[in-house]
Parts: C-alpha cells; structure tokens; sequence
C-alpha cells in the first residue's frame, strides 16, 4: 500500500516528512494544486531547494502560471511517477493538503465530458446576477453531488451543472464507476484548533518577510494575469488586492491570515470524508516521527505481502 500523508496548511508536514523519508528510502509526491507551478515559490510554501535535495520531490513545478491543469491530469502524471519511482527500488510517499488530489488517488475520478466554455460563461453569469441559484440549482439537479461540493466551491458547483445540462446525467453517478489509482493508506495530520492558527498567523508572517509581495509583483509584471487559477491562490489574490491599494498594509495581513484559516479549516472538513485514515493529532503525540515510520513501514509490508 502506498501511504498519503494529508494535512492542512500550516500543521507541519513537510518538515515532519523530510525527517520520516530520510530514513525510509522514501521519495516525495506533493499532492499540492498549488507547488505545481513554476515561479510561485512562496506564496505556495514549497519545499526548499535545500529540502528537496535532502529528500527528492515530484509533481512540483511542473507546468507554468499559465498553463491549465486539472485533478485528473495529476492522477496520470502523479501514477506514472509512482511506476518510475517502484522500478528504482524507491518507496513513493503523497504528502500534501489537495483535497481532490487525494480524492483522485483514494477513489478515483471522472473526466468524460469535455469542457464547454458557453455553458461555463452562462453558468457564471447567472451566478453574478444571482448569487447562490447555482447552489441552489445543485442542491436539485444533484443533491448527491450537493452533499460533497462545498457551497463556496463555486468551480465544482459549476462542472457539476456543466455535465449535468450537456449530457442530462449527474455527475454524481458518472463519478461512481471512477477507479482507484491503486490501494492507499490515508494518513492524517491534525493539530488543536488554536496551535494551527497560531502556525499560521506565523507561517503568513514569515511569507511576507520573505518577499511574498515582490514575488507577486514579479509574477504580474512577467504578464500572468490575476484572472488566471493559479493567481487566484490565496496569498496571491490578497498580494495583488494590497498592490492595487484595496487594502492598507495591516488589513492585508489580517485578511490574509483570516483567508488562510479558513482554508485550513476547509481542508480539515473535507478529511472527515475518509473514516477509515488514520489521525495523528501532534499536538499530543509525544513521536510522531517514529509513529509516521511504524505506519509506513507497515504499508510497505503489506504491500509486500500482497505481491508475493
């Protein structure tokens, strides 16, 4: 079985993670939507050069600012690495905090409707003349669907109705014959509510003092726009809104760090659909380096023991 490391931001696993690797053989997977991109080093808390030459990382920068990239392109690219990886003798670990980056590992994902832009420019029209009928509009094409996207995913919502009005199928049931990418054990990592914040408010912090706003400007004045998804990354769309003087400088560090835990929190919810994963709290847990090797290490035997 190969292991998953998940988390929300800020609690600590890629430091946890470099130290657990080190000794395992283990090679990194991100499972990140974000560290993808080329250019966007803060912002997204990528892994040092210095940390990836400690341990080797994958899926990361691997397409430009600009360039469109989705959950099931990851499940191709992030299985052929796993292939390349198993023929070294090396052991793949996914660790990151991609909720439907997992969600295409764990269980699989649907990809058969073409994109069609008329529909989307419709669909997010009626949302701006009316905020929340595309929700609403879920909640009845779809409630199954309703249960799982969350009401401010507004890019979820809108393919949902996408597949639903050109094909008249719900993408709830297309996405039931989806396939795992392979047998997965889910690790957890959580902290108490108020050491995560803290971790955060710090991490944004540390962002800032490190050039996030002149890494933003850099990647506005290599021309991409704020329009894109990648720019539309929380750190990023708070930079450019305090560049284009929406905000002071202090009400730009409180909403970005107001912004960031709300994330947190988002990808917290969304773990709570895997009850069968492990959960290490380290907040109490006294090791959790030895813990994270014992789980893996036991994956890798059973794993093992399944092959032969």
């Amino acid at each position: 079985m190969i292991s998953i490391v998940y988390g929300p931001t800020a609690v600590g696993k890629t430091k946890l993670m470099l130290n657990v690797c080190q000794d395992l053989n283990c090679e990194i997977i991100s499972m990140d939507s974000r560290q993808i991109y080329r250019y966007m080093d803060i912002g997204t808390a990528k892994p040092t050069k210095e940390e990836q030459r400690i341990v080797p990382h994958h899926m990361i920068d691997i397409v430009d600012p600009d360039q469109y990239y989705n959950a099931f392109m990851y499940r191709k690219d992030a299985i052929e690495v796993v292939k390349n990886l198993k023929a070294q003798g090396k052991i793949p670990v996914f660790v990151g905090g991609t909720g439907l980056y997992a969600e295409a590992l764990v269980r699989g994902i649907f990809e058969g409707v073409p994109a069609d832009e008329n529909i989307r420019k419709e669909l997010k029209e009626l949302h701006e003349r009316d905020p929340g009928i595309l929700r609403k509009m879920l909640e009845e094409f779809d409630p199954e669907a309703a249960k799982r996207i969350h009401p401010n995913d507004l890019k979820r919502t809108i393919r949902a109705l996408e597949v639903y009005m050109k094909t008249g199928k719900r993408i709830s049931d297309l996405q039931k014959k989806a396939k795992p990418a392979g047998k997965f054990k889910m690790i957890i990592l959580l902290r108490e509510r108020k050491e995560l914040y803290d971790r955060i408010n710090h991490r944004v912090e540390g962002m800032i003092k490190d050039g996030l706003v002149d890494e933003t400007r850099m990647l506005l004045e290599m021309g991409y726009s704020r329009n894109l998804n990648s720019m539309n990354t929380i750190g990023y769309k708070e930079t450019i809104d305090f560049l284009d003087g929406k905000y002071d400088f202090q009400h730009y560090l409180h909403v970005l760090k107001r912004n960031t835990r709300h994330f947190a929190r988002r990808q917290i919810i969304w773990s709570k659909r895997y009850e069968d994963a492990i959960r290490i709290n380290l907040t109490f847990e006294k090791d959790p380096i030895s813990t994270l090797k014992k789980l893996i290490e036991k994956a890798i035997c059973e794993e093992e023991a399944i092959s032969e």
